[in-house]
């Protein structure tokens, strides 16, 4: 009986010291603005073609799965690809936004 009030109290004692950790450790409450910029720089891809960044939005989602198509692909998640396929995924990235560019320029 008594080891299991020294256990109890132990348990306790080590809760109550926890509990102020606990809470530095819970996230602040965000506002709109904030949230909103924390998810763009989650959702931002590095592209060591240009050696810049580029936000992963509904468009370059598209663009990706039309590069998976056309390379006869299972879907697998950017962040997940290895540097060589990254890089390979920038420059066809890269000739497709060229050639739209001249097209765009040729229909004018």
């Amino acid at each position: 009986m008594r080891r299991e009030h020294k256990y109890l109290a132990s348990l306790f004692v080590s809760a109550a010291l926890m509990a102020p950790l606990g809470a530095l450790a819970m996230p602040r409450p965000q506002d709109e603005h904030e949230r909103h910029e924390q998810e763009e720089r989650e959702h931002r891809m590095y592209d060591p073609e240009y050696r810049d960044y580029h936000n992963w939005d509904n468009r370059e989602d598209e663009m990706y799965r039309r590069w998976i198509a056309e390379r006869h692909r299972e879907y697998v998640s950017y962040d997940r690809l290895d540097a060589h396929e990254q890089r390979e995924y920038w420059k066809w990235r890269h000739r497709q936004e060229r050639h739209e560019e001249h097209e765009e320029h040729e229909h004018q």
